[in-house]
């Protein structure tokens, strides 16, 4: 009698396990998938960013991180960590000494007198470019037009937490629709 409910438990235990197997879904085109992530400098080991709530997409409708990490995703699903190098020469270019400048403190306004301040600036011809701010003293500021992630090679350290089928408003808008309270007279824009 206690071969036979051994042997039970056994098989609703394999059968579990395959139930759970075959509901799990994978990330393909169509799929609503939330994660989080760090990149990772690979030379010293800091973290540079990490994201601190979970980033959702519709995987095939928006490309919302760089082509090798969202290839590096598909087949993947919930629960899964996955680490992709990425040099940052082939997304940004090579780092460029010509976009970074000094200037005294009193030709810029107060509100920019902050390390890490983006400065959107547009030249003569109407383009514009943001600049970060990434020093300060007593008498200069220095302001960077790079990308702070040109010329490094990093590890972008994903952590996979949703996979599941996007509902049609998620397919239309390429993420997750947020819940907003009802305000008379205003309308519904999604974020690009």
């Amino acid at each position: 009698m206690a071969m036979r409910k051994t042997k039970f438990v056994f098989l609703a235990h394999q059968f579990s396990n395959s139930m759970s197997k075959e509901t799990k879904q994978i990330i393909e085109d169509g799929k609503f998938v939330e994660l989080m992530y760090q990149v990772i400098d690979q030379k010293t080991n800091s973290i540079l960013t990490e994201v601190e709530f979970p980033l959702g997409y519709v995987h095939g409708v928006n490309e919302i991180l760089a082509p090798a990490v969202m290839s590096e995703l598909a087949g993947k699903s919930a629960g899964d960590i996955i680490e992709v190098p990425i040099d940052c020469n082939q997304l940004y270019g090579p780092r460029d000494e010509a976009l970074v400048t000094t200037d005294l403190l009193e030709n810029v306004p107060a509100e920019y007198h902050a390390v890490g301040t983006a400065i959107l600036m547009e030249n003569d011809k109407g383009q514009t470019k943001s600049f970060l701010v990434t020093r300060i003293d007593e008498k200069t500021i220095t302001i960077d037009g790079n990308n702070p992630l040109c010329g490094r090679e990093v590890i972008f350290r994903l952590d996979i937490i949703t996979v599941r089928d996007a509902t049609e408003e998620e397919l239309e808008h390429g993420g997750k629709i947020e819940q907003t309270p009802e305000v008379s007279g205003s309308k519904k824009v999604p974020i690009q």
